[in-house]
C-alpha cells in the first residue's frame, strides 16, 4: 500500500504525531492506501505557512497576470494527468471510472478560467458626491482559505474552492474528506511543478473533530469553503461564527425532477435515470423526488423501470458498468435504513430495496438500483436526503400542484423541469426556490455558471464571476484634494 504524507509549505511531510489510517477500497472493501492522521499541530503549520507565503511572500509581490499564468500552467497538468487522478479518485470512492474520469478532464477548465480572470478584477472610480475629493475602491483577497471538501468528487471540489481563492490572491489549506484523501494530496504536487509558491496551496488531512475543527477555529484563518450535509454545515457555520469568518457552505438537496404532461418522454425519463443513479445516487444534486403529473404517471414510471432494470452494477473501473458501490460502510447502512423507513411509512417499493449480489459484485457495499411510488411528500424518504441510488415518486394534478410540492422542503439546490412549453419553462424556474433550474436536462455543470443553493443548502455560489467575490473584500480610497483646511474640524466631512 502507499503510505501518504501532509502537504505543507510546499513539502511532503509526516504528520505530528507519527499517526497514519486506512483508506479503504469500496469496491474491494479492502485497504489501499494509508493516510496521515492529522492533529491540531499540523493544521497550526499549513495555516503559518499560508500566512506567511500570502502575506510576505512572492504571492503577495506576483503580478495578477503572473499569477494567472501559474494557474492555467495547473490546468495543463492536471489535464496531462487526468487519468491518473481518476483512477485514484476510483479506488477511494467507488464512483465509476467513466465519471471521475470525464470530471478529471473537465478540471481543468476551473484554472483556465479563473486564471484568466485574475487580472481582471477591477475596482472603480467613484464619482464621489464630496468636493475635492478622489474616491475608488479595489478588491483584495479576505485571508487564509480553509478549504472542506466532500468525499464523492474530491478534485472536483478542489478545483470549485480553490480555483478562486487563489484567483482571488488568497492562500489555501484544503482538508479533504477522510474517506478520499488520496487524490488531493496527489494533487498538490502538480501546484509546486506549475510554479505557485510554497505555502500557497496546503493539505492537511485526518478525522474532522482532529483537524477540521481546528482549521475552522483558528485564528489566522480568514474564510471557510464547506461542501457536506446539512447539520454538518451547520455546525461549521456556529463554529466560524465565533471569530466571524467568513463562510461559504454547499450542502445538501431533496431536489425535485418535475415531468409535465407535454414533455417529451424519453428524455425526461433519460434525465431521470441520471439525476438518481448516476454517481450512485451520492451527489448533493441528485433529483430524489420524481414529480410527475398523474395524466402519465403509470406510462412514465413503466419507462423508467425498464431504463432502470438495465443498469449494470459492479466494478467502477470498467467502461460498461452504470451503477458502483456506495463510497462507505456508515452511508451504506443509512441507504438501507432509509429503504427500511420507506417501505414502514406505506411507500410501495416498484424495484430494487435490497443489497445487491451476483458476479462481478464484491466488498458488500452495493445497493439496488431502488424506485419507489405511491410517496406522499410529508413521508421521510420525501424530507430526507438519502444520499444512494433511491428515487421518490410523487404525482401532481396541475403546475400550481408542482410548484407547491416542490418547494415544500428545507432543501433549495437543485430542480428540474421538463416541458415542450416555452411559457412553462420560463415561469415555472420563476417560482422554484432552488439555487439552480435546469430545463429538458439535468445534472449538468460548467465553470461558468454560479452553483449554490438556498435554505437549509447553503450560503454563496461557486463557480462563476460570482465565485471569485466570495473571496474578497472591497476596499474603499478617499483622497483629499483640498487646499484648504476645513472650517470646523468637530464635525463629519
Amino acid at each position: 500500500m502507499k503510505t501518504y504524507q501532509l502537504f505543507i509549505n510546499g513539502q511532503y511531510v509526516d504528520p505530528a504525531n507519527g499517526e497514519w489510517f486506512d483508506s479503504i477500497d469500496p469496491y474491494r472493501g479492502q485497504p489501499w492506501a494509508k493516510v496521515p492522521r492529522g492533529s491540531a499541530a499540523d493544521a497550526d503549520k499549513a495555516v503559518k505557512a499560508a500566512n506567511e507565503a500570502m502575506w510576505r511572500g512572492p504571492w503577495s509581490k506576483m503580478t495578477a497576470s503572473a499569477r494567472g499564468k501559474m494557474m492555467r500552467k495547473l490546468g495543463d497538468l492536471v489535464a496531462a494527468n487526468a487519468e491518473r487522478l481518476a483512477e485514484i479518485e476510483v479506488r477511494d470512492n467507488g464512483k465509476l471510472m467513466a465519471e471521475m474520469l470525464g470530471q478529471l478532464r473537465y478540471h481543468p477548465e476551473w484554472w483556465w478560467y479563473f486564471g484568466g480572470l485574475v487580472d481582471k478584477l477591477e475596482g472603480g472610480l467613484v464619482p464621489i458626491d464630496k468636493a475635492d475629493t478622489f474616491a475608488y475602491t479595489t478588491h483584495e483577497p479576505v485571508g487564509v482559505v480553509a478549504a472542506l471538501t466532500a468525499w464523492n468528487s474530491p478534485l472536483l471540489f478542489v478545483a470549485w474552492k480553490c480555483a478562486a481563492a487563489l484567483a482571488a490572491g488568497c492562500a489555501v489549506v484544503v482538508k479533504p474528506s477522510e474517506f478520499t484523501s488520496a487524490s488531493t494530496l496527489e494533487f498538490a504536487a502538480l501546484t509546486k511543478e506549475a510554479g505557485i509558491p510554497d505555502g500557497i496551496f496546503n493539505v492537511v488531512t485526518g478525522f474532522g473533530p482532529e483537524i477540521g475543527s481546528e482549521l475552522i477555529s483558528h485564528p489566522g484563518v480568514g474564510k471557510i469553503t464547506f461542501t457536506g450535509s446539512d447539520t454538518t454545515g451547520a455546525k461549521v457555520y456556529e463554529t466560524a461564527a465565533r471569530s466571524l469568518k467568513r463562510v461559504s457552505l454547499e450542502l445538501g438537496g431533496k431536489s425535485p425532477n418535475i415531468v409535465f404532461e407535454d414533455a417529451d418522454l424519453s428524455a425526461a425519463a433519460a434525465g431521470t435515470i441520471s439525476g438518481i443513479f448516476a454517481a450512485t445516487g451520492q451527489t448533493c444534486i441528485a433529483g430524489s423526488r420524481l414529480l410527475v403529473q398523474n395524466s402519465i404517471k403509470n406510462e412514465f414510471v413503466e419507462r423508467l423501470l425498464n431504463l432502470a432494470r438495465s443498469a449494470k452494477i459492479g466494478d467502477p473501473m470498467q467502461s460498461d458498468t452504470n451503477i458502483g458501490p456506495i463510497t462507505t460502510p456508515a452511508q451504506y447502512k443509512k441507504v438501507l435504513d432509509y429503504i427500511d423507513v420507506a417501505k414502514s411509512e406505506g411507500a410501495r417499493c416498484l424495484l430494487g430495496g435490497r443489497p445487491a449480489s451476483g458476479d462481478g459484485i464484491t466488498g458488500g457495499q452495493f445497493v439496488e438500483p431502488t424506485i419507489f411510488t405511491d410517496v406522499d411528500n410529508n413521508m421521510r424518504i420525501a424530507r430526507e436526503e438519502v444520499f444512494g441510488p433511491v428515487l421518490s415518486v410523487i404525482g401532481f394534478d396541475t403546475e400550481e400542484d408542482a410548484v407547491r410540492i416542490a418547494n415544500d422542503t428545507i432543501y433549495g439546490l437543485a430542480a428540474g423541469i421538463w416541458t415542450r412549453d416555452l411559457a412553462r419553462a420560463v415561469r415555472v424556474p420563476k417560482l422554484l426556490r432552488a439555487g439552480t433550474v435546469w430545463v429538458n436536462t439535468y445534472r449538468a455543470i460548467s465553470y461558468m455558471m454560479p452553483f449554490g443553493g438556498m435554505k437549509h443548502s447553503g450560503v454563496g455560489r461557486e463557480s462563476g464571476i460570482d465565485a471569485v467575490h466570495e473571496y474578497l473584500e472591497t476596499k474603499s480610497v478617499w483622497i483629499s484634494t483640498a487646499q484648504d483646511v476645513p472650517a470646523n474640524p468637530f464635525v463629519m466631512r
